[in-house]
């Protein structure tokens, strides 16, 4: 190929990178040659744009609004750790207060297999169809270990998930179960201040989450199966006394009078427990998630409740201890979270707590001189 062919060569690939289309050089072989390579300019590199960080108008007006994606936003901002969020965070709950507070929350729990993701479903679907604005929220203390959320919130309840008027939300990762509190307590403000008149509180896990629960709902349900005595044997006495009804789920089909009878079996439990809630009786039900049988019934025993307990003022009461509980939690949240971030306390627990496995001090005394050297530090002395 000589000077002038390279030329006309140069020519056509520069011709092809600047209108994109490809052109094949003049020496190639029309029949032998089915793909050329041509020069192109290298993609311009793509521009990160930042989302522009909304203001407390913003969010707050967009909640009130009934916004899904400004509620979605809000409680991301509400979950997130960093400073200048939680500063935040605290101007739109703040300014939402007057918005929250009217809806009803209830707490459901459930043994192993019990169904439960069916019944919230059922549940939540049924109330929707009545009307009522849902929102489904849930605490997991064991999301801590994996620093995540409960994956799969939404694909476990389809149906419920497509309604325009249900929000489900996975669970935040908080670190500490008091974190998870926290955060659920605050994404609950925000849906009532959203227009969610009901709140579905799941826990996820087994142990504390009931008590964590139980202190921030009204009614608080547990799902079981038939097979009562043996579950009976499992179930810690204190979590019984936590709920204000037992629902058998599954009972259909065969499993119908299984269901009776593990009901009268509950009952006659129940009935040598202090109930949850003073004025109410707790009591077992039965129902079948998968076919819907039971569920307006259970709506109704939460109705009755809810009016029982507004009459006797056990409803408003049990709200009040539950925010001044939630306000005690967080300043032990606080200190703690001060205390152990303290570069005295840092240097000075490795050491101590050496002591107190080799036997050298006893824990009393190690606890005693690690917070006297905090208090000293913080009036000044160190």
């Amino acid at each position: 190929m000589n000077g002038e062919e390279k030329r006309r060569e140069q020519t056509s690939a520069q011709s092809a990178a600047s209108d994109g289309s490809p052109r094949r050089p003049e020496w190639a072989d029309g029949e032998s040659a089915s793909s050329y390579v041509h020069a192109e300019r290298p993609p311009a590199p793509k521009r990160i744009v930042k989302r522009k960080e909304r203001s407390v108008d913003e969010y707050v007006q967009g909640v009130l609004a009934g916004d899904r994606t400004m509620l979605a936003q809000a409680i991301t901002l509400v979950e997130s750790n960093a400073a200048r969020h939680i500063d935040l965070a605290q101007h739109v709950l703040h300014a939402l207060l007057p918005h929250v507070g009217r809806s009803i929350r209830i707490g459901i729990t459930g043994v192993p297999g019990a169904g439960k993701s069916t019944f919230i479903e059922a549940f939540g679907t049924f109330l929707c169809e009545q009307g009522h604005r849902v929102a489904v929220l849930a605490v997991d203390p064991t999301s801590s270990l994996t620093g995540g959320s409960i994956l799969g919130d939404k694909t476990r309840m389809e149906t419920l998930a497509r309604h325009p008027l249900a929000f489900i939300r996975p669970s935040p990762s908080g670190g500490a179960l008091g974190g998870v509190h926290r955060k659920t307590r605050e994404t609950m403000m925000l849906c009532e201040a959203a227009g969610y008149d009901i709140i579905l509180v799941e826990t996820v896990g087994v142990g504390q989450s009931e008590f964590v629960v139980r202190g921030m709902v009204d009614f608080f349900l547990l799902l079981a199966l038939t097979g009562a005595g043996d579950e009976l044997q499992g179930m810690k006495r204190g979590i019984m006394e936590l709920v204000d009804a037992i629902v058998i789920n599954k009972a259909d089909g065969d499993n119908k009078e299984k269901a009776k009878a593990a009901q009268t079996e509950y009952n006659q439990f129940l009935h040598y427990l202090r109930p949850a809630t003073p004025g109410w009786e707790t009591k077992a039900y039965t129902c079948s998630a998968l076919l819907g049988e039971g569920i307006a019934d259970m709506w109704r025993v939460i109705e009755t409740f809810v009016a029982t307990t507004k009459r006797s003022g056990v409803f408003f009461d049990r709200r009040r201890q539950q925010q001044k509980d939630w306000m005690h939690a967080m300043i032990k949240e606080y200190i703690e979270t001060r205390f152990f971030a303290d570069p005295i306390v840092k240097e000075k627990l490795p050491m101590l707590e050496n002591s107190v496995i080799s036997g050298a001090k006893p824990v009393t005394a190690a606890v005693k001189e690690l917070i006297e050297a905090y208090e000293r530090k913080r009036s000044g002395e160190l």
